[in-house]
């Protein structure tokens, strides 16, 4: 095991209430060598870089999320932003503001999932 997936697996564990290595166990299952590459670059060199804080960087990944229209990964990405200390009130703004550049389509579907995983978790 590399360093960076070993730092990416890490990140993935501030990130997520799970073992890192679980979030990304079904995308293994299929290829194992893009989970490897997920985990090393995606977690282990860009998300632990020193500049931005783990909210910070949730904050432009849902933006971008939402403006690419990426909603599957999205799920993932307001539960670790809630993680990481964003509010509720904080993430439901990040959609308003996307509504205004991306589109209200987008930003209803946006709101959807965020709304179940809200209510969900009684937030």
């Amino acid at each position: 095991m590399n360093n960076d997936y070993k730092n990416g697996i890490n990140i993935l564990k501030q990130m997520t209430d799970t073992n890192g290595e679980e979030t990304v166990h079904s995308i293994g299952e299929i290829f194992p060598d893009f989970e490897d590459k997920m985990i090393s670059f995606g977690f282990g060199q860009i998300y632990s870089r020193p500049n931005l804080d783990l909210k910070t960087r949730e904050i432009v990944t849902i933006t971008a999320l939402i403006t690419q229209g990426a909603f599957e990964q999205l799920d993932f990405h307001i539960k670790a932003a809630l993680k990481a200390g964003l509010k509720p009130e904080e993430i439901l703004e990040i959609i308003l503001q996307c509504a205004a550049y991306v589109g209200f389509p987008k930003a209803c579907s946006a709101l959807a999932i965020a709304g179940g995983i809200l209510k969900k978790h009684k937030i």
